[in-house]
């Protein structure tokens, strides 16, 4: 699926399959062959779009700004230090990358965390993410809103008033916008996952396109399921070649193999969910005729007889006539001889 096309689509649906972005965010670290390599695999495992991260340390963070992340995964405790490790990818890096994505045939996306890649990442992609952390940085969300293009907008630690507040600064420019819901935590418990968010946020922004952006560890990917059964149109999940690497994101993020079973089963489960337009099905026809009941004589009625309640009684296959009709029923004569136990046809009866 072509993000332009979930944008521009109808929202009436409650349940669709979702649009699959698969967070590479830096877990290349530096690298232009891990880079490729986590495209190609994420291309292999079904993704409709990568997402890397464009940023440099110094634009990001002070020399001062702590971890908000499990030290015990990534022992370091300066998020300035940490984003220092991740930032040699610039614009040439990101022009390759966006080349090599369109030979592979999947969708190239960045998030900017600064007015200069914004700038040069605008020729590069179909539309903007832009990270919890900046849903109260008015300046750069109105200078992303210029370039028109759609915009998904993560909503982590954020209040409802918050949200309404960055939405406004959106709409004000008229940008098709994505609302995902997202839990701040890098692992996201699944006891905080707290997916009924996603059900409030299409309540109160019944125009928008809801997703979820997910940090919990991938485990058997439940949570991605279950957000996908609440409603969620687009899901954001960090990927990795190798999940037992040492770093912030490798650890909470899904492999080629978690994204295919989260495929998977969403194929699965959406066969079983199955039509929602509420009719019996073919397979079901044999059911219809021998598994309702027609009137039926419940003893002899001779030829002319007027046909009392008493005669009848309700008996499967359902090849005469339906006990719906009984009040027609009653009151005829009999055209012929009716057997005791057979099924009433309407050509048995009298006009």
């Amino acid at each position: 699926m072509k993000i332009q096309k979930l944008f521009k689509g109808k929202l009436s649906s409650f349940l669709s399959f979702p649009y699959i972005i698969a967070e590479a965010g830096v877990n290349h670290e530096g690298s232009m062959e891990l880079a490729k390599r986590l495209i190609d695999e994420a291309k292999e495992a079904g993704a409709d779009a990568i997402k890397f991260q464009s940023y440099k340390a110094e634009t990001l963070a002070s020399k001062y700004s702590p971890a908000y992340w499990d030290t015990t995964k990534e022992p370091t405790t300066s998020q300035y230090e940490l984003f220092k490790k991740y930032d040699k990818f610039w614009k040439k890096e990101y022009e390759e990358l966006k080349k090599y994505c369109d030979k592979v045939g999947i969708e190239f996306l960045s998030t900017p965390f600064d007015f200069e890649s914004a700038k040069f990442l605008n020729d590069l992609m179909p539309a903007f993410k832009i990270a919890s952390a900046d849903i109260t940085n008015k300046p750069f969300i109105e200078y992303i809103c210029q370039f028109g293009k759609p915009i998904i907008l993560s909503t982590g630690a954020s209040y409802l008033w918050e949200i309404e507040e960055a939405v406004s600064w959106i709409e004000k420019y008229g940008n098709p916008l994505a609302l995902l819901h997202c839990v701040l935590n890098y692992p996201t418990k699944e006891e905080d996952a707290n997916l009924g968010m996603i059900l409030d946020l299409k309540r109160k922004f019944p125009d928008k396109i809801i997703g979820y952006s997910d940090h919990t560890l991938p485990k058997d990917m439940k949570v991605l399921e279950i957000a996908v059964l609440l409603g969620a149109k687009m899901i954001e999940k960090h990927f990795t070649f190798d999940k037992t690497l040492p770093g912030n994101d490798h650890y909470h993020a899904m492999d080629k193999g978690d994204l295919k079973l989260f495929k998977h089963n969403l194929e699965r489960i959406f066969n079983i969910i199955g039509q929602f337009k509420k009719q019996p099905l073919s397979s079901e026809e044999i059911s219809r005729k021998n598994a309702r009941r027609s009137i039926v004589a419940k003893n002899f009625i001779p030829k002319g007889k007027v046909i009392q309640k008493e005669d009848l009684i309700f008996k499967r296959p359902a090849y005469g006539i339906s006990p719906k009709f009984l009040e027609e029923v009653i009151g005829k004569r009999a055209r012929r001889d009716i057997g005791e136990d057979e099924i009433l046809k309407w050509e048995m009866l009298e006009e």
